[in-house]
């Protein structure tokens, strides 16, 4: 790791491109893994199926990395803005690139115009990890930032079940309440710490403004999903027109 960090800290870029193929060809090698099939009869959740998958070895490998790293280096959580170490750093330029690779993917396939609220929550972590990288500032606000992976492996588990038809699965009953846990602990959480970090050192950061306006955008859309999360599995809408025929 000390021998390759100083090539990925002089040249991001290709170092981000290099991880993007990565999971390009983790894309290519996952095709080869059977399929439910109620997932193969339909072009839409097959492509969401491949997609997902490449996402679910995303959050695995990088919720687990960033907890470690705050676990191993508790000065991750207090110097936000220019602590990190050459693990960090790597962990933040993978992420890049997988990032860059899934918009990547659903620009290319065709995907664009229904997933564009998933395009531009990418485009503003590809934006900010690439401040990280090429400033080495904020490298421990990102990782602070990847603890939302470990709540995208039950998020990314909850769609999964839903294109192979299992809601009504003991699998998905037992992972709709981990979902709620781990976003509120890992996903909120780790948002909201970000933002009150920001707003509470906010004359002594670089570009804090920016950084400020990004969370709240990021916040905004976070709240908005997690609203939407409840209300569609603990709030069927069958209930919702019961409760409402009754008024």
């Amino acid at each position: 790791m000390e021998s390759l960090f100083p090539v990925l800290q002089s040249h991001p870029g290709p170092s981000i491109l290099v991880c993007s193929l990565f999971f390009r060809l983790a894309h290519r090698l996952l095709q080869t893994l059977p399929v439910p099939k109620l997932v193969k009869q339909d072009d839409f959740r097959s492509w969401k199926w491949r997609n997902l998958s490449v996402s679910m070895v995303h959050s695995l490998l990088t919720g687990t990395w960033a907890v470690t790293c705050v676990v191993v280096w508790p000065e991750t959580l207090h110097n936000i803005h220019s602590h990190y170490t050459p693990l960090s750093y790597v962990l933040v330029c993978v992420s890049t690139g997988y990032f860059v690779q899934d918009a990547g993917d659903i620009i290319l396939t065709g995907h664009a115009k229904g997933s564009w609220e998933f395009l531009l929550h990418h485009a503003l972590v590809i934006w900010c990890f690439l401040y990280a990288l090429y400033t080495q500032l904020y490298v421990a606000g990102a990782v602070i930032a990847l603890f939302v992976e470990v709540n995208s492996v039950t998020l990314h588990l909850r769609l999964m079940l839903k294109l192979a038809g299992a809601q009504s699965s003991a699998v998905y009953q037992i992972n709709k309440l981990l979902n709620v846990f781990t976003y509120i602990t890992f996903r909120l959480s780790a948002q909201f710490y970000l933002t009150w970090y920001i707003v509470h050192n906010y004359a002594s950061l670089d570009h804090g403004g920016y950084f400020l306006v990004t969370m709240v955008v990021m916040n905004i859309m976070i709240l908005i999903y997690f609203y939407r999360l409840l209300r569609a599995d603990f709030l069927p809408r069958r209930k919702s027109c019961k409760l409402l025929c009754d008024k």
